[in-house]
């Protein structure tokens, strides 16, 4: 599961955790400098049910990352991963994401610091190329020098970034997918571990894609409609027991979710990311008005969410 900000924070990560028990989980991407000078365990913390789950980390000064790396080691985290692919301005202004394509030697220096303080893999989310920097050549030379720097896995979006005149939305759209480039790389590369990113929209594309890949990460398609990772443990990890129905799904969500009420957290926190549950589903429509309607309003609790679930019954 992509990370993605403002998207994939604990309790969506808890929720999708109940769909599929398999399905490698990743935080938002966290800064360094939010890590090393602010609230570490609004940051980081998590539930243990979310394993395994990975960090990623945005940041470009090695002793910055290293420090950040066995932070996140010594809180019980599975894998350190570094993003050089988001294109938005704020991120290029902090010198990281996909800007750092342009400094291959800049990012081995970041793996080699990281990979040097934890035992933890360490991996990469990046891009095919940015701006104008797009040659095979070019990309080939980032993958082998960061590959040497000690980098076994590489999460690749198959498309290229420009980090001018485009928004980070429009950078998820405009440029054409190539998963020609990103098979290119695992042909060139084969001992490295290879995942494909970008545009997959179902399992039946993510099993085409694994053909080919080491692995597939989804981003939004699996944020707007969660329940298709319902059939991810049976048909790609061999797993025999069966999915919850969404019924039980949201069952198994209200102690949590009362849990954080009593802390003094909004409902609309947690059921924001449970409105997609019913994608595609008769109802599906009028699931998802009705509780982000009444999940908003001051002083709801999870009888909001039960109300709008005893008028949507699940379709056989």
């Amino acid at each position: 599961m992509a990370p993605m900000l403002d998207w994939t924070d604990r309790h969506y990560r808890y929720f999708l955790r109940l769909i599929s028990r398999q399905v490698l989980l990743y935080t938002e991407m966290v800064t360094t400098g939010a890590i090393l000078h602010g609230d570490r365990s609004r940051l980081l913390d998590f539930d243990p049910s979310e394993h395994p789950l990975a960090i990623q980390l945005g940041g470009s000064e090695p002793p910055a990352l290293a420090e950040c790396a066995r932070i996140a080691e010594d809180w019980g985290y599975d894998e350190i991963n570094l993003n050089v692919g988001c294109p938005s301005d704020r991120v290029q202004r902090g010198r990281f994401g996909a800007c750092l394509m342009a400094e291959p030697e800049l990012v081995a220096e970041c793996v080699a610091a990281m990979g040097q303080a934890v035992s933890l893999p360490v991996t990469v989310k990046t891009r095919i190329g940015v701006d104008d920097r797009d040659s095979w050549d070019e990309l080939a030379h980032f993958i082998r020098t960061v590959a040497d720097a000690g980098c076994q896995t590489f999460i690749i979006h198959a498309r290229k970034a420009w980090l001018s005149g485009l928004s980070p939305k429009e950078n998820r759209e405009v440029p054409p997918l190539r998963y020609d480039v990103a098979a290119r790389v695992k042909d060139e590369f084969p001992d490295l571990e290879i995942l494909l990113n970008g545009g997959i929209q179902t399992l039946d594309e993510a099993e085409s894609h694994l053909r080919i890949f080491d692995g597939v990460m989804i981003g939004r398609a699996a944020y707007h409609n969660p329940y298709l990772l319902a059939e991810a443990d049976a048909r790609l990890f061999g797993a025999r027991e069966p999915s919850l129905t969404r019924r039980e799904i949201i069952a198994a969500m209200l102690p949590y979710i009362q849990q954080g009420l009593e802390r003094g957290h909004r409902l609309h926190a947690y059921t924001r990311h449970l409105l997609g549950l019913f994608h595609g589903q008769p109802g599906g429509r009028i699931w998802r008005r009705r509780l982000g309607e009444a999940a908003t309003r001051p002083g709801a609790g999870v009888e909001a969410l039960l109300q709008a679930l005893d008028r949507e019954p699940e379709p056989a």
